[in-house]
């Protein structure tokens, strides 16, 4: 098994090489690609040194079984092809192909199988704040069709890039000592703020970030799910967290949607409001699991229920669920 990583020197692809040490992938041997600018630079995998290679349109991908490919949309479109020409299976973390009817869009929790249906050799990540939330819809799903979904994000600077979450850190430093902050990753300022954009806005004043939540969601979960969104990004270094609504076709209790939330794959619940414990962002960093919370009746809809998830977007949101992906196709 030859795997491949494409656009290593970022954040979702420094994660992937995180992911695939400490899950002990099965490969013989990983090739790293990037662009002009971090070719030659020297990466530690197992103990063992790994050099960058310059992506180009070449037969470098001879003989890759798996790419995992985190560079960008355009870079992702212009090297699809040189990628899978030789048979290798591109799991591709940008936005590029997810809608494309030929591309499946997985979250293997939810829809694993639809990896194994890819005419195009390619296999598309979902955006992150749209992995963590199928993850939780699945488990009330099969208890009830959701019908309709109401969704409240609070997107970390790491949604961002590496660079946003060092112009976060930056921001405070310099608010401390009286100095004016650094604003260039976001059209704000972050630090001691909110900023109710993530991504440009669309003519029906919903972001693309929101579309995509609504696309991608309808796409995974195989409904006509209607899905409401409004991202925020906040001054948190790392994992998204999420308030969700959901409407189903017949009342569902709270006992009923924990009991479903325990047994779900994926999915940890941390709930106990009388003792202040709920998951939060601080704490679940680095972590894999979607972590739900704050379960209860919706006040306004008797077929209603409200919970409030966590999940590290870069972790589930990007290198982990691309490995999962990995996995279980290796399984088949």
């Amino acid at each position: 098994m030859n795997i491949a990583i494409v656009g290593t020197s970022g954040a979702v692809g420094q994660e992937l090489l995180r992911v695939l040490e400490q899950r002990d992938f099965p490969l013989d041997e990983l090739v790293l690609f990037g662009s002009s600018r971090s070719a030659g630079t020297v990466y530690t995998f197992k103990g063992k040194k790994i050099k960058v290679k310059e992506l180009q349109h070449n037969d470098d991908f001879k003989g890759i079984d798996i790419a995992f490919v985190s560079a960008g949309g355009g870079t992702s479109i212009e090297f699809a092809d040189t990628i899978t020409k030789h048979g290798a299976i591109m799991i591709d973390n940008s936005s590029a192909f997810r809608m494309e009817k030929d591309v499946p869009l997985v979250v293997p929790e939810v829809n694993a199988a639809d990896a194994l249906n890819r005419p195009r050799n390619i296999i598309a990540n979902p955006n992150c704040t749209t992995a963590q939330l199928v993850v939780t819809l699945k488990a009330i799903n099969d208890l009830s069709p959701i019908t309709k979904v109401h969704v409240a994000t609070y997107q970390a600077a790491s949604g961002a890039g590496a660079a946003a979450m060092q112009e976060l850190e930056e921001q405070h430093g310099q608010l401390v000592n009286g100095e004016q902050p650094t604003i260039s990753k976001f059209a704000y300022q972050l630090a001691y703020n909110l900023i109710p954009q993530v991504d440009l806005f669309t003519e029906n004043g919903y972001t693309k970030e929101e579309m995509k939540m609504f696309n991608e969601t309808r796409k995974i979960m195989h409904t006509d799910i209607e899905v409401s969104a409004t991202c925020v990004r906040v001054p948190v270094m790392r994992a998204h967290s999420e308030a969700i609504w959901v409407e189903t076709e017949r009342p569902i209790s709270v006992a009923e949607a924990r009991e479903a939330f325990e047994k779900a794959e994926g999915v940890v619940v941390i709930d106990n409001p009388a003792n202040k414990e709920y998951p939060m962002p601080l704490d679940l960093s680095g972590k894999d699991p979607v972590y739900v919370g704050r379960i209860r009746k919706d006040l306004t809809n008797d077929k209603g229920l409200s919970f409030w998830s966590v999940s590290d977007q870069i972790r589930k949101g990007a290198a982990l669920n691309a490995v999962q992906i990995a996995e279980y196709l290796i399984k088949q």
